[in-house]
Protein backbone atom coordinates (compact mmCIF):
# COMPACT_ATOMS: atom_id res chain seq x y z
CA UNK A 1 0.00 0.00 0.00
CA UNK A 2 1.48 3.41 -0.92
CA UNK A 3 2.49 5.62 1.97
CA UNK A 4 -0.12 8.31 1.20
CA UNK A 5 -2.94 5.77 1.06
CA UNK A 6 -1.67 4.19 4.25
CA UNK A 7 -1.53 7.59 5.97
CA UNK A 8 -5.10 8.29 4.90
CA UNK A 9 -6.22 4.91 6.23
CA UNK A 10 -4.59 5.52 9.61
CA UNK A 11 -6.04 9.03 9.73
CA UNK A 12 -9.52 7.70 9.02
CA UNK A 13 -9.19 5.05 11.72
CA UNK A 14 -7.97 7.64 14.23
CA UNK A 15 -10.76 10.06 13.35
CA UNK A 16 -13.34 7.29 13.67
CA UNK A 17 -11.90 6.27 17.03
CA UNK A 18 -12.03 9.84 18.29
CA UNK A 19 -15.75 10.04 17.57
CA UNK A 20 -16.74 6.62 18.91
CA UNK A 21 -14.56 6.12 22.00
CA UNK A 22 -15.27 7.69 25.40
CA UNK A 23 -13.11 10.74 26.12
CA UNK A 24 -11.00 8.82 28.66
CA UNK A 25 -10.06 6.32 25.96
CA UNK A 26 -9.60 8.77 23.11
CA UNK A 27 -6.28 9.90 24.55
CA UNK A 28 -5.09 6.29 24.95
CA UNK A 29 -5.97 5.66 21.30
CA UNK A 30 -3.40 8.27 20.30
CA UNK A 31 -0.54 6.93 22.44
CA UNK A 32 2.19 4.73 21.01
CA UNK A 33 4.77 6.45 18.77
CA UNK A 34 6.85 7.71 21.72
CA UNK A 35 6.83 4.27 23.32
CA UNK A 36 8.32 2.82 20.14
CA UNK A 37 10.91 5.59 19.85
CA UNK A 38 11.59 5.21 23.59
CA UNK A 39 13.01 1.73 22.97
CA UNK A 40 16.11 3.53 21.70
CA UNK A 41 16.66 4.68 25.30
CA UNK A 42 16.82 1.07 26.48
CA UNK A 43 19.18 -0.45 23.95
CA UNK A 44 22.25 -2.58 24.82
CA UNK A 45 24.42 0.55 24.81
CA UNK A 46 22.36 1.90 27.70
CA UNK A 47 22.68 -1.43 29.50
CA UNK A 48 26.47 -1.42 29.19
CA UNK A 49 26.82 2.23 30.26
CA UNK A 50 24.44 2.05 33.22
CA UNK A 51 25.73 -1.27 34.52
CA UNK A 52 29.34 -0.05 34.28
CA UNK A 53 28.46 3.16 36.13
CA UNK A 54 26.72 1.32 38.93
CA UNK A 55 29.40 -1.33 39.29
CA UNK A 56 32.29 1.17 39.36
CA UNK A 57 30.77 4.12 41.23
CA UNK A 58 27.70 2.85 43.04
CA UNK A 59 24.99 5.51 43.25
CA UNK A 60 27.24 8.40 42.19
CA UNK A 61 25.80 8.89 38.67
CA UNK A 62 22.09 8.42 39.31
CA UNK A 63 21.66 12.16 38.72
CA UNK A 64 23.13 11.80 35.23
CA UNK A 65 20.50 9.22 34.25
CA UNK A 66 17.69 11.39 35.62
CA UNK A 67 19.03 14.54 33.94
CA UNK A 68 19.43 12.75 30.63
CA UNK A 69 15.85 11.56 30.81
CA UNK A 70 14.56 15.10 31.39
CA UNK A 71 16.52 16.35 28.38
CA UNK A 72 15.29 13.41 26.33
CA UNK A 73 11.67 14.41 27.05
CA UNK A 74 12.14 17.77 25.36
CA UNK A 75 14.05 16.34 22.41
CA UNK A 76 11.51 13.60 21.71
CA UNK A 77 8.55 15.95 22.13
CA UNK A 78 10.00 18.38 19.59
CA UNK A 79 10.63 15.51 17.17
CA UNK A 80 7.06 14.24 17.45
CA UNK A 81 5.69 17.78 17.29
CA UNK A 82 7.42 18.32 13.95
CA UNK A 83 5.81 15.17 12.54
CA UNK A 84 2.36 15.99 13.93
CA UNK A 85 2.20 19.62 12.79
CA UNK A 86 3.90 19.38 9.39
CA UNK A 87 3.03 15.81 8.39
CA UNK A 88 6.72 15.36 7.57
CA UNK A 89 9.61 13.56 9.21
CA UNK A 90 12.77 15.44 10.14
CA UNK A 91 14.64 14.05 7.08
CA UNK A 92 11.78 15.14 4.81
CA UNK A 93 11.72 18.62 6.32
CA UNK A 94 15.49 18.91 5.87
CA UNK A 95 15.34 17.74 2.26
CA UNK A 96 13.20 20.73 1.41
CA UNK A 97 15.92 23.03 2.73
CA UNK A 98 19.00 21.59 1.07
CA UNK A 99 19.90 23.67 -1.96
CA UNK A 100 21.85 20.93 -3.74
CA UNK A 101 21.63 17.19 -4.20
CA UNK A 102 25.24 16.94 -3.00
CA UNK A 103 24.21 18.47 0.32
CA UNK A 104 21.36 15.98 0.72
CA UNK A 105 23.66 13.07 -0.07
CA UNK A 106 26.34 14.27 2.37
CA UNK A 107 23.79 14.65 5.15
CA UNK A 108 22.30 11.25 4.32
CA UNK A 109 25.70 9.56 4.48
CA UNK A 110 26.41 10.78 8.02
CA UNK A 111 22.88 9.93 9.17
CA UNK A 112 23.10 6.43 7.68
CA UNK A 113 26.51 5.93 9.30
CA UNK A 114 24.97 6.83 12.66
CA UNK A 115 22.08 4.42 12.07
CA UNK A 116 24.54 1.64 11.22
CA UNK A 117 26.60 2.37 14.36
CA UNK A 118 23.39 2.04 16.34
CA UNK A 119 22.69 -1.28 14.68
CA UNK A 120 26.11 -2.60 15.66
CA UNK A 121 25.37 -2.04 19.35
CA UNK A 122 21.92 -3.55 19.17
CA UNK A 123 22.83 -6.66 17.17
CA UNK A 124 25.81 -7.31 19.42
CA UNK A 125 23.57 -6.93 22.48
CA UNK A 126 21.14 -9.49 21.08
CA UNK A 127 24.02 -11.84 20.27
CA UNK A 128 25.41 -11.59 23.81
CA UNK A 129 21.94 -12.27 25.24
CA UNK A 130 21.51 -15.41 23.13
CA UNK A 131 24.97 -16.54 24.24
CA UNK A 132 24.02 -16.05 27.89
CA UNK A 133 20.68 -17.81 27.48
CA UNK A 134 21.51 -20.66 25.11
CA UNK A 135 25.31 -20.66 24.82
CA UNK A 136 25.03 -19.85 21.12
CA UNK A 137 28.14 -18.59 19.31
CA UNK A 138 28.10 -14.80 19.06
CA UNK A 139 28.14 -14.81 15.25
CA UNK A 140 25.11 -17.10 15.09
CA UNK A 141 23.36 -15.02 17.76
CA UNK A 142 23.97 -11.84 15.77
CA UNK A 143 22.56 -13.46 12.64
CA UNK A 144 19.44 -14.63 14.52
CA UNK A 145 18.96 -11.15 15.97
CA UNK A 146 19.19 -9.64 12.49
CA UNK A 147 16.70 -12.11 11.00
CA UNK A 148 14.14 -11.52 13.76
CA UNK A 149 14.47 -7.76 13.43
CA UNK A 150 13.90 -8.13 9.69
CA UNK A 151 10.66 -9.93 10.51
CA UNK A 152 9.60 -7.02 12.72
CA UNK A 153 10.29 -4.60 9.88
CA UNK A 154 8.18 -6.70 7.52
CA UNK A 155 5.36 -6.48 10.05
CA UNK A 156 5.69 -2.69 10.07
CA UNK A 157 5.64 -2.57 6.28
CA UNK A 158 2.72 -4.93 5.68
CA UNK A 159 0.63 -4.59 8.85
CA UNK A 160 1.17 -0.91 9.58
CA UNK A 161 2.24 1.07 12.66
CA UNK A 162 -0.49 -0.26 14.97
CA UNK A 163 0.71 -3.88 14.95
CA UNK A 164 4.36 -2.81 14.94
CA UNK A 165 3.77 -0.56 17.95
CA UNK A 166 2.07 -3.33 19.90
CA UNK A 167 4.92 -5.77 19.29
CA UNK A 168 7.57 -3.23 20.26
CA UNK A 169 5.60 -2.16 23.35
CA UNK A 170 5.35 -5.84 24.38
CA UNK A 171 9.13 -6.11 24.07
CA UNK A 172 9.42 -2.89 26.08
CA UNK A 173 7.47 -4.50 28.92
CA UNK A 174 9.78 -7.54 28.79
CA UNK A 175 12.77 -5.20 28.99
CA UNK A 176 11.26 -3.46 32.02
CA UNK A 177 10.63 -6.73 33.86
CA UNK A 178 14.02 -8.15 32.96
CA UNK A 179 16.02 -5.21 34.27
CA UNK A 180 13.81 -4.22 37.22
CA UNK A 181 13.28 -7.66 38.79
CA UNK A 182 16.66 -7.62 40.53
CA UNK A 183 15.97 -4.21 42.08
CA UNK A 184 12.72 -5.52 43.53
CA UNK A 185 14.53 -8.50 45.06
CA UNK A 186 17.45 -6.43 46.36
CA UNK A 187 16.24 -2.82 46.72
CA UNK A 188 18.70 0.06 47.18
CA UNK A 189 19.04 2.09 50.35
CA UNK A 190 16.84 5.19 50.20
CA UNK A 191 19.54 7.45 51.65
CA UNK A 192 22.14 6.25 49.14
CA UNK A 193 19.68 6.71 46.29
CA UNK A 194 18.93 10.26 47.43
CA UNK A 195 22.67 10.98 47.61
CA UNK A 196 23.02 9.85 44.00
CA UNK A 197 20.71 12.68 42.92
CA UNK A 198 23.32 15.28 43.95
CA UNK A 199 25.34 16.34 40.87
CA UNK A 200 29.04 15.54 41.30
CA UNK A 201 31.90 13.47 39.87
CA UNK A 202 34.62 11.40 41.47
CA UNK A 203 37.34 11.47 38.81
CA UNK A 204 37.95 11.69 35.06
CA UNK A 205 36.64 8.19 34.49
CA UNK A 206 33.33 9.08 36.14
CA UNK A 207 33.05 12.00 33.70
CA UNK A 208 33.67 9.58 30.85
CA UNK A 209 30.95 7.27 32.13
CA UNK A 210 28.55 10.18 32.55
CA UNK A 211 29.15 11.22 28.96
CA UNK A 212 28.68 7.59 27.88
CA UNK A 213 25.34 7.43 29.71
CA UNK A 214 24.11 10.58 28.00
CA UNK A 215 25.53 9.47 24.65
CA UNK A 216 23.66 6.20 24.96
CA UNK A 217 20.50 7.98 26.08
CA UNK A 218 19.83 10.63 23.43
CA UNK A 219 20.68 9.17 20.05
CA UNK A 220 20.19 10.68 16.59
CA UNK A 221 18.21 7.79 15.14
CA UNK A 222 15.56 8.14 17.87
CA UNK A 223 15.03 11.75 16.80
CA UNK A 224 14.65 10.80 13.14
CA UNK A 225 12.42 7.83 13.96
CA UNK A 226 10.00 9.67 16.27
CA UNK A 227 9.11 12.33 13.72
CA UNK A 228 8.45 9.55 11.17
CA UNK A 229 6.41 7.48 13.62
CA UNK A 230 4.23 10.48 14.50
CA UNK A 231 3.74 11.26 10.81
CA UNK A 232 2.82 7.64 9.99
CA UNK A 233 0.40 7.33 12.87
CA UNK A 234 -1.57 10.51 12.21
CA UNK A 235 -1.47 10.55 8.43
CA UNK A 236 0.15 12.81 5.89
CA UNK A 237 -2.36 15.65 6.47
CA UNK A 238 -2.58 16.63 10.15
CA UNK A 239 -5.39 19.05 9.31
CA UNK A 240 -7.72 16.04 9.39
CA UNK A 241 -7.30 16.11 13.18
CA UNK A 242 -7.28 18.67 15.93
CA UNK A 243 -3.58 19.52 16.18
CA UNK A 244 -3.84 20.89 19.75
CA UNK A 245 -5.42 17.61 20.80
CA UNK A 246 -2.74 15.60 19.04
CA UNK A 247 -0.03 17.67 20.72
CA UNK A 248 -1.66 17.08 24.11
CA UNK A 249 -1.69 13.36 23.40
CA UNK A 250 1.92 13.57 22.25
CA UNK A 251 3.00 15.19 25.51
CA UNK A 252 1.34 12.38 27.43
CA UNK A 253 2.84 9.79 25.09
CA UNK A 254 6.35 11.18 25.52
CA UNK A 255 5.88 11.53 29.28
CA UNK A 256 4.81 7.89 29.67
CA UNK A 257 7.61 6.66 27.41
CA UNK A 258 10.30 8.67 29.18
CA UNK A 259 8.99 7.68 32.60
CA UNK A 260 9.30 4.03 31.66
CA UNK A 261 12.68 4.44 29.97
CA UNK A 262 14.06 6.61 32.78
CA UNK A 263 12.85 4.23 35.50
CA UNK A 264 14.37 1.21 33.78
CA UNK A 265 17.68 3.01 33.19
CA UNK A 266 17.85 4.00 36.85
CA UNK A 267 16.97 0.41 37.78
CA UNK A 268 19.90 -0.89 35.70
CA UNK A 269 22.32 1.42 37.50
CA UNK A 270 20.85 0.54 40.92
CA UNK A 271 20.97 -3.17 40.13
CA UNK A 272 24.70 -2.86 39.52
CA UNK A 273 25.27 -0.47 42.43
CA UNK A 274 23.64 -2.82 44.94
CA UNK A 275 24.98 -6.14 43.66
CA UNK A 276 28.08 -5.51 41.54
CA UNK A 277 29.91 -2.65 43.26
CA UNK A 278 33.51 -3.67 43.85
CA UNK A 279 33.04 -7.08 42.19
CA UNK A 280 35.79 -8.04 39.75
CA UNK A 281 34.96 -8.76 36.12
CA UNK A 282 31.76 -6.75 35.90
CA UNK A 283 33.07 -4.44 33.19
CA UNK A 284 31.49 -6.70 30.55
CA UNK A 285 27.89 -7.82 30.05
CA UNK A 286 28.93 -11.45 30.48
CA UNK A 287 30.72 -10.63 33.73
CA UNK A 288 27.75 -8.64 35.02
CA UNK A 289 25.44 -11.56 34.24
CA UNK A 290 27.69 -14.01 36.07
CA UNK A 291 27.94 -11.69 39.09
CA UNK A 292 24.16 -11.27 39.21
CA UNK A 293 23.73 -15.03 39.14
CA UNK A 294 26.11 -15.34 42.08
CA UNK A 295 24.48 -12.52 44.04
CA UNK A 296 20.78 -13.00 43.27
CA UNK A 297 20.45 -16.46 41.76
CA UNK A 298 19.82 -17.92 38.30
CA UNK A 299 16.25 -16.61 37.94
CA UNK A 300 17.25 -12.93 38.18
CA UNK A 301 20.27 -13.54 35.94
CA UNK A 302 18.04 -15.21 33.35
CA UNK A 303 15.55 -12.34 33.49
CA UNK A 304 18.46 -9.94 32.94
CA UNK A 305 19.52 -11.89 29.84
CA UNK A 306 15.93 -12.01 28.55
CA UNK A 307 15.66 -8.24 29.04
CA UNK A 308 18.92 -7.78 27.13
CA UNK A 309 17.60 -9.94 24.28
CA UNK A 310 14.32 -8.00 24.09
CA UNK A 311 16.37 -4.80 24.15
CA UNK A 312 18.49 -5.91 21.21
CA UNK A 313 15.53 -7.13 19.13
CA UNK A 314 13.30 -4.09 19.69
CA UNK A 315 15.99 -1.46 19.35
CA UNK A 316 17.53 -2.93 16.20
CA UNK A 317 14.10 -2.99 14.52
CA UNK A 318 13.50 0.66 15.43
CA UNK A 319 17.03 1.58 14.32
CA UNK A 320 16.54 -0.10 10.94
CA UNK A 321 13.19 1.67 10.57
CA UNK A 322 14.96 4.97 11.22
CA UNK A 323 17.56 4.18 8.58
CA UNK A 324 14.88 3.49 5.96
CA UNK A 325 13.10 6.74 6.80
CA UNK A 326 16.33 8.71 6.59
CA UNK A 327 16.97 7.48 3.04
CA UNK A 328 13.38 7.95 1.93
CA UNK A 329 13.08 11.39 3.50
CA UNK A 330 16.33 12.84 2.18
CA UNK A 331 16.67 11.08 -1.17
CA UNK A 332 13.13 9.89 -1.92
CA UNK A 333 14.52 6.42 -2.49
CA UNK A 334 13.79 3.12 -0.85
CA UNK A 335 15.50 -0.25 -1.12
CA UNK A 336 14.04 -3.59 -0.16
CA UNK A 337 13.99 -4.46 3.53
CA UNK A 338 16.04 -7.60 2.89
CA UNK A 339 18.77 -5.66 1.07
CA UNK A 340 18.82 -2.91 3.69
CA UNK A 341 18.98 -5.42 6.55
CA UNK A 342 21.86 -7.30 4.93
CA UNK A 343 23.80 -4.07 4.43
CA UNK A 344 23.30 -2.77 7.97
CA UNK A 345 23.81 -6.20 9.54
CA UNK A 346 27.15 -6.86 7.86
CA UNK A 347 29.36 -4.59 10.04
CA UNK A 348 28.04 -6.15 13.26
CA UNK A 349 28.58 -9.68 11.94
CA UNK A 350 32.13 -8.80 10.84
CA UNK A 351 32.91 -7.48 14.33
CA UNK A 352 31.49 -10.63 15.94
CA UNK A 353 33.35 -12.91 13.51
CA UNK A 354 36.61 -11.05 14.19
CA UNK A 355 36.31 -11.82 17.90
CA UNK A 356 36.22 -8.18 19.03
CA UNK A 357 35.16 -7.87 22.67
CA UNK A 358 31.38 -7.17 22.54
CA UNK A 359 31.38 -4.65 25.39
CA UNK A 360 34.29 -2.75 23.80
CA UNK A 361 32.40 -2.70 20.50
CA UNK A 362 29.35 -1.31 22.31
CA UNK A 363 31.44 1.52 23.75
CA UNK A 364 32.93 2.39 20.37
CA UNK A 365 29.48 2.43 18.79
CA UNK A 366 28.38 5.03 21.36
CA UNK A 367 31.36 7.19 20.41
CA UNK A 368 30.35 6.94 16.75
CA UNK A 369 26.82 8.02 17.67
CA UNK A 370 28.23 11.13 19.32
CA UNK A 371 29.25 12.51 15.93
CA UNK A 372 25.65 12.47 14.75
CA UNK A 373 24.09 14.36 17.66
CA UNK A 374 24.64 17.93 16.32
CA UNK A 375 23.27 17.03 12.87
CA UNK A 376 19.96 15.93 14.37
CA UNK A 377 19.53 18.25 17.37
CA UNK A 378 20.40 21.61 15.84
CA UNK A 379 18.06 21.28 12.82
CA UNK A 380 15.27 19.96 15.05
CA UNK A 381 15.35 22.96 17.38
CA UNK A 382 15.73 25.34 14.44
CA UNK A 383 12.82 23.92 12.42
CA UNK A 384 10.38 23.71 15.33
CA UNK A 385 11.13 27.34 16.20
CA UNK A 386 10.27 28.62 12.71
CA UNK A 387 6.74 29.96 12.07
CA UNK A 388 7.38 29.38 8.37
CA UNK A 389 7.55 25.65 9.12
CA UNK A 390 5.27 25.24 12.14
CA UNK A 391 2.82 28.11 11.65
CA UNK A 392 1.13 29.03 14.91
CA UNK A 393 2.61 25.95 16.58
CA UNK A 394 6.19 27.20 16.46
CA UNK A 395 8.05 26.93 19.75
CA UNK A 396 7.61 29.61 22.37
CA UNK A 397 10.82 31.48 23.12
CA UNK A 398 11.41 29.58 26.35
CA UNK A 399 10.99 26.22 24.58
CA UNK A 400 13.53 27.25 21.97
CA UNK A 401 15.87 28.52 24.72
CA UNK A 402 15.55 25.18 26.53
CA UNK A 403 16.20 23.34 23.27
CA UNK A 404 19.34 25.38 22.60
CA UNK A 405 20.58 24.80 26.16
CA UNK A 406 19.98 21.05 25.91
CA UNK A 407 21.69 20.96 22.52
CA UNK A 408 24.77 22.81 23.79
CA UNK A 409 25.02 20.55 26.85
CA UNK A 410 24.62 17.32 24.91
CA UNK A 411 27.00 18.32 22.14
CA UNK A 412 29.60 19.46 24.68
CA UNK A 413 29.34 16.23 26.67
CA UNK A 414 29.60 14.14 23.53
CA UNK A 415 32.77 16.06 22.60
CA UNK A 416 34.09 15.21 26.08
CA UNK A 417 33.19 11.56 25.46
CA UNK A 418 35.11 11.51 22.20
CA UNK A 419 38.18 13.26 23.65
CA UNK A 420 38.35 11.09 26.78
CA UNK A 421 37.89 7.91 24.75
CA UNK A 422 40.67 8.87 22.35
CA UNK A 423 42.93 9.67 25.31
CA UNK A 424 42.20 6.22 26.75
Amino acid sequence: MPKNDFGATVAAETTHASTTLPSSRRLLWLLGPALVAGVAYLDPGNVAANMSAGAQYGYLLVWVVVSGNVMAWLVQYLSAKLGVVTGKSLPEALRDRFGTRAGRIAYWLQAEAVAMATDIAEVIGGAVALYLLFDLPLLLGGLITGVISMGLLLVQTHKGPWVFERIVIALLLIIAVGFCAGVVIAPPEASSLAGGLVPRFADANSVLLAASILGATIMPHAIYAHSSLARDRFGSDPRQHSIPRLLTATRWDVSVAMLIAGSVNVAMLLLAAVNLSGVEGTDTLEGAHAALETALGPVIATLFAVGLLASGLASTAVGAYAGAEIMDGLLHRRISIVARRLITLTPALIILAAGVDPTFALILSQVALSFGIPFALIPLVNLTARPSVMGGYANKWFTTAAGILVSVMLISLNVVLIVLTVQG
